[in-house]
């Protein structure tokens, strides 16, 4: 290659892998560009879902969560994050898709959001208004009594609670209920 067009190629090439990497620190889309969920809200509250792929009750709640955020389109925009390191991209896109998920996702392997939202354990939410204060985490309802046991229907609708409190600015009776499930493994 003469030196000339190296030269001009130079700058594109440095500008592509600028754009490509990915920061430190950061949550990341499926690929891998740096994301920041609240900047994107457009003024609405935040809804952060924690998934693992691999946790039966996450799984579960796919139905009940994307009915949510169908129901709550105009006041929240929800996000899908999956926190477990070893997750690859083509991997959350095939769960997304086993599920019949239309909620944008990221992937969280420094757990950023993990620790912004304090959820512990899959599924949990991270509930925030829209001046980006977190108004609740924990679990999306009772319907899992443990691990082996479930409720015919939830009796609680915390997640649900929590958006309508975000919208109106009225305080929750509760901020934080832990969820059944899945540990986020890795946590500081």
């Amino acid at each position: 290659m003469p030196w000339g067009t190296f030269l001009v190629r130079l700058p594109l090439a440095v500008s592509l892998l600028a754009a490509s990497a990915t920061v430190p620190g950061s949550a990341v889309d499926l690929d891998g560009r740096p994301a920041d969920p609240l900047a994107a809200s457009s003024g609405k509250a935040v809804v952060l879902v924690f998934l693992r792929r691999d946790c039966p009750v996450s799984s579960r709640y796919a139905p009940a969560i994307q009915k949510i955020a169908e129901q709550n389109a105009a006041r929240a925009k929800f996000w899908l994050i999956f926190p477990d390191k070893s997750d690859a991209p083509d991997a959350v896109r095939d769960y997304l898709k086993d599920y019949a998920y239309r909620l944008p996702a990221l992937r969280d392997p420094e757990h950023v959001l993990v620790k912004l939202g304090r959820v512990q354990i899959t599924p949990e939410v991270a509930v925030f208004d829209r001046d980006q204060h977190l108004v609740y985490d924990g679990r999306v309802d009772n319907w899992y009594v443990d691990l082996s046991r479930s409720r015919h229907a939830a009796t609680t609708h915390e997640l649900q609670d929590a958006i309508d409190a975000a919208a109106t600015g009225k305080p929750l009776a509760q901020k934080e209920v832990r969820g059944v499930g899945c540990y986020i493994s890795d946590l500081d």
